[in-house]
């Protein structure tokens, strides 16, 4: 397919097409700051050497720093931004309706682009993956429980950790290290981000790039369930992003969570809410009543 700047912008720069974007960044950092004030949580974890390699931990509600040996799944939840904006510290509010449900939430940070290619953003997100495997039982978490939820870039970044070849990325790790993942509005093939010039200057894209970097584009490296969301109010690109994902990854595609009359922003709001279906995908993933 040809691609023109004109449909690439259109199609994928997310903030241009919700003019109250803005209004969804105050309350993710508003609900994100009570949750820190009202939660157990241990913050700026450091899960590599570099700055920007950190991690905030969210044990279950009581279960903190308790023995290796609890039961309790471990969700990573990766934030969005286009893997140039945002912060750990923005998506804390995800972690109250998981952590009341039972499980363990490390909501990890990454360095940004163009500060670093994306390839060394990914990276990030495979060494905090493996320190949450390596370390998170001493704060209560099951490390052979570990699921990966992920917005946006995030779901992209989701996606890229069933192709990772963990063994060959850590000698002390096993095939599977993630049992499963949710990523929501995600971008799998990143061929359009070529083209948009919102973006593209940053990410500095050419083919082999993308063959590398494209989730759909590979095939994964596990058999855990992937499942996907995608507001019924995105754009038709992030809704045949999602698409193209699981047709590629059929052998591993769980299901879709519909998630009508949301935006590419009220969406990810959403995972602050218990009642929410992406909350219940997640539990459901988990194991979660």
């Amino acid at each position: 397919m040809q691609y023109s700047e004109e449909f690439c912008e259109r199609e994928y720069n997310a903030r241009a097409m919700v003019p109250n974007h803005t209004e969804h960044f105050r309350r993710w950092a508003d609900d994100s700051r009570r949750a820190r004030q009202s939660e157990p949580c241990f913050l700026d974890i450091a899960y590599g050497e570099l700055p920007g390699q950190t991690l905030d931990f969210f044990p279950v509600r009581g279960g903190a720093a308790v023995s290796e040996k609890a039961d309790v799944p471990l969700l990573v939840f990766i934030h969005g931004g286009y893997w140039r904006s945002l912060d750990k510290s923005d998506f804390s509010y995800v972690a109250p309706p998981l952590t009341h449900a039972g499980a363990d939430v490390a909501v990890i940070n990454y360095r940004l682009i163009p500060g670093v290619p994306l390839e060394e953003t990914v990276r990030d997100v495979l060494a905090a993956v493996t320190w949450c495997y390596l370390h998170a039982g001493h704060y209560g978490a099951n490390p052979h429980h570990l699921y990966v939820a992920g917005h946006s870039a995030g779901g992209h970044l989701a996606a890229m950790m069933l192709a990772a070849q963990w063994p060959r990325w850590h000698g002390a790790l096993p095939p599977e290290v993630v049992r499963g993942a949710l990523a929501v509005s995600g971008l799998f093939d990143l061929e359009p981000l070529r083209h948009a010039p919102f973006i593209s200057g940053d990410l500095k894209l050419d083919d082999q790039r993308v063959l590398a970097l494209s989730p759909a584009l590979m095939r994964p490296a596990t058999h855990a369930p992937l499942l996907t969301a995608v507001g019924g109010n995105e754009s038709s690109e992030f809704r045949r992003q999602s698409a193209m994902l699981a047709a590629q990854w059929r052998g591993v595609f769980a299901r879709d969570v519909p998630m009508p009359g949301h935006d590419h922003f009220s969406i990810c709001t959403d995972f602050g809410n218990p009642a929410s279906p992406l909350v219940h995908a997640a539990r459901e993933m988990m194991g979660l009543r």
